[in-house]
C-alpha cells in the first residue's frame, strides 16, 4: 500500500513540480507590475496555442483529419455557391386595381391589353386611359376620366389599362414616353390621341366630337351659326334621298375623323348639308361636294378633278387652306415655348376668359367673335356684315346666296379718303396737381390755296404724311402749352419735309374731371411760400411721362373707325384665346389680379417694342372695350400706359434712411418738390451692395426735409423708358422744381462720399442751371436759394464735424480691439500647446491602459491555471482519506487478530506448540483462529502505525 501510496504522491508532486515550472515560465516577472509588450504576449499565446494543438494531434490523429476533412468541405461550398451567385432581387408586388370597384371604367390593372382589344370590337366608340400606377398625372387624371365616364358610360366603353406592370402585354407591345396617355377609337377607325387638357369636360368634349364628328346643318338660321363661328368649318353636301349611304360620305365622315386625329383641339369642324336649297347658299349643286368656309379670303370648294377624293386629302387640303380667326392656346406647365413662338409673329392680344366645352352656347365669344371679324373686314365684305348680322341678333333680309362674290372695283379715291387725315394729341401738364389737359386736333392739308383753319379736310393722305405732321407737331408743342381757354385755337405751320403741305392744329383746354376718360385726383400736397414762388417764375417744363391712366373713345364713337383697322394699321394684332379656368397664372403674371371673382383678363404683348398693356381692370371685358383698346394700340402716338411690373411697395418700411422705391411709389417720391439722389441696382449686382454705407452716410449728411436718397431694384420693378438705364450700378440726380433736368453721375468717377457731395452740391444749385434757362428765376427766387444753400452748407459743416468725432472714437476703439485681439492670439496659441501636450499624454495613458489590460488578462488566465490545480490537489486528498480510513480499519482488525494470537499460545499444547515451530509457506491462509504472527510482524506493524500517525 506503501507502494501505491508512493505512486500516487510521486505523481502529484510531479504535476505539482510541472505546473509550477509552466508558472514559472513567466512567475519570475509575475510579481512585479512593469507591462509586458502586447506583440511578445500575443506572439507567447500563439505559440503555446499551436504547441497544444501540436499535442492535442499527436494524442488524438482522428480529430486532425476531421478538422482538415471539415475544412476541405466549406472551401468547396464556397466556391460552388460563388460561382453560381446571381444578383437578388425583389419580386415586384402584384398590381392591384387603379380605380374603384364601383367605377364605370373597367380597370385591367394587370395590362391584359388583348382583352382590352377583344371588348373594344363590340363598342362603337371606346376610350383607352393607358396609366402608370407611380405617375402623379395619372393619379390626377384618374378622377377626371371617371367623372366623364360617368357621363357617358352608357353610350362609351372606358378601358383603363396599367401599361407598367411588367408581365402584362401593354407593356411589352406599347412603348410610352409619358403616362397617362388617352387613345379613342371609333369603330375600326383609330386610335385618335387626345393631348387637351386632362379636365372632365375637356375630355367629355372631345369624345363627343368623335361620337358625331359630323354637325348635321338642316336650317339657315344653323347655317349661318355654323358659318358665324371663329373656328374653319367644312360642310359636304350629300342628297340622302336616293341611297342611305350615298357616295362620298362615308369617306367625309373619316375625313372628320382625321381632322381630330392630326388636330386634337378640333378646331376644324366638319358639317353636312342635306338640303338643296341651302347646298346653294354656299355655292354646293352637286351631291359630295365639299365647301371650306372662309370669312375674308374666297371660300374654296374641294376640287375633286385635281386632287383624289380621299378622307386623308380632304383633311389636308382643309389643314392647308383654313382661315384662323381666334385661336385657342393650351400652354404645358408653367413654362410653355407655345407662348414664345407665338409672339415672335407680331403683337397679340390674349384673352382671358372663363370656358365651359360643354356649354351651348358662349355670349362672351360671340362677341370677341364679332370684334374680330370688324377688325379684319377689311374692304367690308357683304357676307361679313350679314354674320355679324347674325351674331348681334339683328333681323336681315334674307340673302340669294352666302357665297363670296367676285371683289367689287374699287374707286379711285382709296377707303382712308373717306374720313379727315386727323389724330387727336393729348399734352399732359407737369405737375399731377394741375387738373386740365390741353386737347389738340391735329390735321393734314395739302391745298396751295390758302389757309383755311375751319376746313379740316384732306383729298388724299398717307400713313406717312400724318407721321411726319405728328412729329412736327410735337416739335413745336412748347406753343401750346399756355393754352388756357375754353376756347377753341387754331393755328397752323409748315411742313418740315413737303413745300406743299401744311398743318392745322387747334387746341383747348379741357378740365381732366370733366374728361370721361381721365379720374384722377390731385394729390392733397402743402407746398412752402418758397417753392410757390420759385413754381411761378420758372417755365412748366413738359418731360415725356406717360399718362397714368390710359385714353379710351367715347361710347358713342363710330363702329365704321374701327372696322378694318387690321389693313390700316402696322400694327395688326394676332388674337388669342385662353381659358382662364386653367391658365390664370399667366394672366397674373401679365398683370391681372390673384383675388378677383370674374376671371376675365385681356392684354396686348408686343415683344418688339418690349412693353405690354392692359386692358382696365375695371371695365367689364366687352366688344366696347375691346374695340376701344384696340383702337388705342393702334394709333401712331397710342395713349395706352405700358403696364409697369412692380414690387408690393407695403413690405418696404418708410422710416428708414434711404428710401426704397417701387413703380407706384417712384412718381410720388422722386418726381416731387425736394431733391432726390436715385441709386439703381438689381439683386444680381455684386458691386451693388458695396455701395450701401456710402449712400447711408450720405442720407445721414443731408436733411431730409429736402433732400431725399433712394433706391431702386430695376429687376424687380419697371419705370417709363426715359427713366431706365443701361447698366448698373447708375446713380441720377433729380433737382428740385426741375426734374426735367435730371443729370446721370459720371461713370468714370469712383463713387465715393466726397464726390457724391460734390456731384449733388453743384447740381442742386439753381444759379448754376438758371444760366441755361430760357427764362431765368426771379432774384427774390435766387436770394431765398442763397439762403437755404448756405443753410444746407453749415448743416453739412456740423454734420462733418460729427463724423469726425466718430472717426476718432472708432480709431481709439480700433486700438483697443487690436489689442484684446493681440492677446487673444496670445492666449489661443498657448491653448494650442496645452491642448498637444494633453493629447500627448492622453497617447501614452492610453498606451499603458492597453498593456495593464494586457497584464490582466494574462494574470487572469494564470490564476484559472491555479485554481483548477488546487482543485486536482482537493480531490487527491480526498482519495487520500478515504484510503487513510481503510487503512485503519485494516490495522483495528490485524490487532485484534494478534491479541487473539497472544491469548491462544498461553493456552496451547506442547505438539501444537512444535508444529507453530515450523513456518508457514508465503502467501498460505490464515484463518481468524490462526495464531499471531512473530515478532518481526509486530514490529512492522509499529513502524506503520508511526507511519499512520504521521500521516494524520
Amino acid at each position: 500500500m506503501s507502494e501505491c501510496g508512493g505512486r500516487g504522491g510521486g505523481s502529484s508532486s510531479s504535476d505539482d513540480a510541472e505546473d509550477e515550472g509552466g508558472g514559472g515560465g513567466g512567475p519570475a516577472g509575475s510579481g512585479s507590475l512593469s507591462p509586458v509588450p502586447a506583440g511578445a504576449s500575443s506572439a507567447g499565446r500563439l505559440r503555446r496555442g499551436l504547441r497544444g494543438a501540436s499535442l492535442m494531434a499527436r494524442r488524438r490523429p482522428e480529430l486532425l483529419c476531421g478538422a482538415v476533412a471539415l475544412g476541405c468541405v466549406m472551401l468547396l461550398a464556397l466556391k460552388f455557391t460563388c460561382s453560381r451567385a446571381k444578383d437578388v432581387t425583389v419580386p415586384a408586388k402584384p398590381p392591384v386595381s387603379f380605380f374603384s370597384s364601383r367605377s364605370a371604367v373597367v380597370d385591367l390593372f394587370q395590362g391584359q391589353l388583348d382583352y382590352a382589344e377583344h371588348v373594344r370590337r363590340d363598342s362603337e366608340v371606346a376610350l383607352f386611359f393607358f396609366y402608370a400606377p407611380w405617375c402623379g398625372q395619372s393619379i390626377a387624371a384618374r378622377a377626371e376620366v371617371e367623372q366623364a365616364a360617368s357621363q357617358l358610360s352608357d353610350q362609351v366603353l372606358f378601358v383603363a389599362i396599367n401599361c407598367w406592370w411588367n408581365q402584362g402585354k401593354c407593356r411589352k407591345q406599347k412603348h410610352f414616353f409619358y403616362f397617362p396617355v388617352i387613345y379613342l377609337y371609333h369603330r375600326s377607325f383609330g386610335p385618335i390621341e387626345y393631348k387637351g387638357p386632362m379636365s372632365a369636360v375637356y375630355i367629355e368634349k372631345f369624345v363627343r366630337r368623335v361620337m358625331k364628328p359630323l354637325l348635321y346643318i338642316p336650317s339657315q338660321s344653323e347655317l349661318l351659326d355654323f358659318l358665324s363661328d371663329y373656328e374653319p368649318g367644312v360642310l359636304g353636301y350629300f342628297e340622302f334621298s336616293g341611297s342611305p349611304q350615298p357616295p362620298g360620305y362615308l369617306t367625309f365622315f373619316t375625313s372628320a375623323l382625321h381632322s381630330l386625329k392630326k388636330d386634337y383641339l378640333g378646331t376644324v369642324r366638319f358639317g353636312v348639308i342635306t338640303n338643296k336649297h341651302l347646298a346653294k347658299l354656299v355655292s354646293l349643286v352637286h351631291s359630295g361636294s365639299v365647301y371650306l368656309h372662309r370669312h375674308f379670303n374666297t371660300s374654296l370648294v374641294f376640287p375633286r378633278e385635281v386632287i383624289n377624293y380621299t378622307a386623308e386629302n380632304i383633311h389636308k387640303w382643309a389643314l392647308e387652306n383654313r382661315e384662323t380667326l381666334l385661336r385657342w392656346l393650351w400652354p404645358h406647365g408653367g413654362k410653355s415655348l407655345l407662348l414664345n413662338n407665338e409672339l415672335k409673329k407680331g403683337p397679340a392680344l390674349f384673352l382671358f376668359i372663363p370656358f365651359n366645352p360643354l356649354a351651348k352656347s358662349h355670349p362672351l365669344i360671340d362677341e370677341i367673335t364679332e370684334v374680330a371679324l370688324e377688325y379684319n373686314n377689311c374692304h367690308g365684305d357683304q357676307v361679313v356684315k350679314r354674320l355679324l348680322q347674325h351674331l348681334r341678333r339683328v333681323d336681315a333680309p334674307v340673302f340669294k346666296s352666302l357665297a363670296p362674290e367676285p371683289p367689287a372695283q374699287l374707286p379711285d379715291v382709296p377707303l382712308i379718303a373717306a374720313s379727315p387725315c386727323c389724330n387727336t394729341v393729348v399734352l399732359p401738364q407737369w405737375h399731377s396737381i394741375s387738373r386740365t389737359h390741353n386737347v389738340c386736333e391735329l390735321c393734314v392739308n395739302q391745298t396751295a390755296v390758302g389757309l383755311r383753319p375751319s376746313v379740316v379736310s384732306m383729298p388724299q393722305c398717307s400713313f406717312l404724311e400724318m407721321a411726319a405732321a405728328l412729329d412736327s407737331f410735337y416739335l413745336k408743342e412748347q406753343a401750346f402749352y399756355h393754352v388756357a381757354s375754353d376756347s377753341m385755337e387754331c393755328s397752323n405751320f409748315l411742313s418740315s419735309y413737303s413745300p406743299f403741305s401744311y398743318y392745322t392744329a387747334c387746341c383747348r383746354t379741357m378740365n381732366r374731371g370733366g374728361m370721361g376718360f381721365i379720374d384722377s385726383e390731385a394729390p392733397s400736397i402743402a407746398f412752402s411760400s418758397l417753392e410757390k414762388e420759385c413754381e411761378l417764375s420758372t417755365p412748366a417744363s413738359v418731360p415725356h411721362i406717360e399718362e397714368d391712366r390710359p385714353f379710351f373713345p367715347e361710347v358713342g364713337t363710330d363702329s365704321t373707325d374701327f372696322t378694318g383697322l387690321s389693313c390700316r394699321t402696322n400694327k395688326t394684332l394676332n388674337l388669342y384665346l385662353l381659358d382662364s379656368n386653367l391658365f390664370w397664372l399667366y394672366a397674373e403674371r401679365l398683370g391681372a389680379s390673384s383675388t378677383t371673382r370674374v376671371k376675365e383678363f385681356a392684354a396686348i404683348v408686343d415683344v418688339k417694342e418690349e412693353s405690354h398693356y392692359i386692358l382696365d381692370p375695371k371695365q367689364a371685358l366687352m366688344k366696347l372695350t375691346l374695340e376701344s383698346f384696340i383702337q388705342n394700340f393702334s394709333v401712331l402716338y397710342s395713349p395706352l400706359k405700358r403696364h409697369l411690373i412692380g414690387s408690393d411697395s407695403a413690405q418696404f418700411p418708410a422710416q428708414h434712411l434711404i428710401t426704397e422705391v417701387t413703380t407706384d411709389t417712384f412718381w410720388d417720391i422722386v418726381l416731387q418738390k425736394q431733391d432726390v439722389l436715385l441709386l439703381y441696382y438689381a439683386q444680381w449686382c455684386g458691386f451693388c451692395p458695396s455701395l450701401n454705407h456710402v449712400f447711408i452716410q450720405l442720407a445721414r449728411l443731408l436733411p431730409p426735409d429736402t433732400f431725399t436718397v433712394a433706391r431702386i431694384d430695376v429687376s424687380q420693378n419697371d419705370l417709363p423708358w426715359e427713366f431706365m438705364v443701361d447698366r448698373l450700378p447708375t446713380v441720377l440726380f433729380f433737382p428740385c422744381n426741375r426734374k426735367d433736368l435730371s443729370v446721370k453721375y459720371p461713370e468714370d468717377l469712383p463713387i465715393t462720399l466726397p464726390n457724391l457731395l460734390r456731384f449733388v452740391l453743384h447740381h442742386s444749385d439753381p444759379a448754376s442751371v438758371s444760366r441755361n434757362l430760357a427764362n431765368p428765376p426771379t432774384k427774390a427766387c435766387l436770394q431765398s436759394e442763397a439762403v437755404l444753400q448756405q443753410g444746407h452748407i453749415s448743416h453739412l459743416e456740423r454734420e462733418i464735424q460729427k463724423l469726425r468725432a466718430e472717426i476718432n472714437t472708432l480709431q481709439r476703439a480700433q486700438v483697443q480691439v487690436e489689442a484684446r485681439l493681440s492677446s487673444a492670439r496670445r492666449d489661443e496659441h498657448r491653448l494650442l500647446r496645452q491642448q498637444k501636450t494633453l493629447e500627448q499624454q492622453h497617447r501614452l495613458l492610453q498606451l499603458h491602459s492597453e498593456q495593464l489590460q494586457t497584464l490582466y488578462e494574462q494574470k487572469t488566465r494564470e490564476l484559472e491555471q491555479v485554481a483548477q490545480k488546487l482543485q486536482e490537489l482537493a480531490d487527491a486528498s480526498e482519495n487520500l482519506l478515504t484510503e487513510n480510513a481503510w487503512l485503519k480499519v485494516l490495522v483495528a482488525t490485524m490487532e485484534q487478530k494478534l491479541e487473539g494470537k497472544a491469548g491462544a499460545e498461553h493456552l496451547m499444547p506442547p505438539e501444537e506448540e512444535a508444529l507453530s515451530n515450523h513456518p508457514e509457506p508465503s502467501g498460505a491462509p490464515r484463518l481468524p483462529g490462526s495464531a499471531p504472527p512473530p515478532a518481526n510482524v509486530s514490529s512492522s506493524l509499529v513502524s506503520e502505525r508511526s507511519n499512520e500517525n504521521r500521516t494524520d
